[in-house]
């Protein structure tokens, strides 16, 4: 049902996956610090970054046209273009952490910060602004617009959904389930955002009013980590990190498991390729390609 792509060298990643705005697949090579580029066609061509160690995490697509993405070693936001010309910026707290970012709907990228109980905003031109929450040990992690203009955010050590208006002030909405430890976190179709609960095993979904609904996994154990909005609308698909499988949840709440060809894949990232086919990111060095209409 899968198959399998190899990126090189084995364990060197990757982490964070997504489709440029040139159709390919470009992915985190977090131990490696590089930046890798997977052609539909197959084709694999790697980017060594300027620091080994930066350890490139989270990556997506900026608004003007290029691949942003988290520096988590150096506390850096990279930037790098179709072509494979990376640069990258510093964020004004130190040591912060930088982990989950997403193009805004004002033309900027907006990230978070996991030790700084912050989430940022950078232009396309380098300009770095900093927002303080109004909780402490939060460790904010990843992060997507909301079809209201807002930036929905997951606050792991909070068991917590955090909603931030540009211009405006930020709320926090308080997950029902002690132990959640939300991370993954994606727009769906309906506008409600989903997010999953590495903590608790648990898929979670909340309206633009705060309301939430949790639907637990069959393996509670299985730590789900980022999550990707179904195309066709009906819910959500996610990574299940310790199980080594892909699962997919209804807007009803059934849910549905796929198991990797290996247990010990470490499936992170994933996100849909030109060709409708699930791509998801295994940390042990792989790509796993799903054809939906095979599955």
């Amino acid at each position: 049902m899968f198959t399998l792509i190899p990126l090189g060298d084995p364990g060197k990643g990757p982490y964070g996956i997504t489709q440029g705005s040139d159709g390919a697949l470009w992915l985190t090579l977090v131990h490696s610090g590089e930046i890798a580029r997977l052609g539909i066609d197959g084709r694999v061509d790697r980017y060594g970054l300027d620091a080994p160690g930066s350890r490139p995490t989270m990556i997506a697509p900026g608004p003007d046209g290029a691949l942003w993405f988290s520096r988590y070693g150096d506390h850096r936001i990279g930037r790098i273009t179709v072509e494979g010309h990376a640069s990258s910026y510093t964020v004004q707290t130190p040591e912060s952490g930088p982990y989950g970012l997403v193009a805004g709907m004002d033309g900027a990228v907006w990230f978070t910060e996991l030790n700084a109980d912050r989430i940022g905003r950078i232009t396309v031109e380098g300009q770095v602004t900093e927002h303080p929450l109004p909780v402490q040990g939060a460790y904010p992690s990843a992060i997507a617009p909301g079809r209201d203009g807002a930036l929905w955010f997951t606050l792991n050590q909070a068991d917590a959904i955090g909603r931030h208006v540009p211009g405006g002030g930020t709320t926090v909405f308080p997950l029902p389930t002690q132990g959640a430890a939300p991370v993954g976190l994606t727009r769906g179709g309906d506008g409600a955002m989903w997010f999953v609960e590495i903590g608790a095993g648990q898929i979670g979904r909340i309206t633009a009013d705060g309301a939430v609904t949790e639907y637990a996994l069959p393996d509670r154990a299985a730590r789900p980590h980022a999550v990707v909005t179904d195309p066709g609308g009906d819910g959500c698909w996610f990574t299940q990190w310790a199980a080594g499988s892909v699962g997919h949840v209804g807007a009803d709440g059934t849910v549905r498991e796929y198991a990797l060809p290996s247990g010990t894949a470490e499936p992170h990232g994933l996100a849909f390729g030109a060709d409708g086919a699930l791509y998801v990111a295994l940390e042990s060095g792989q790509v796993a390609r799903l054809d939906l209409q095979a599955a």
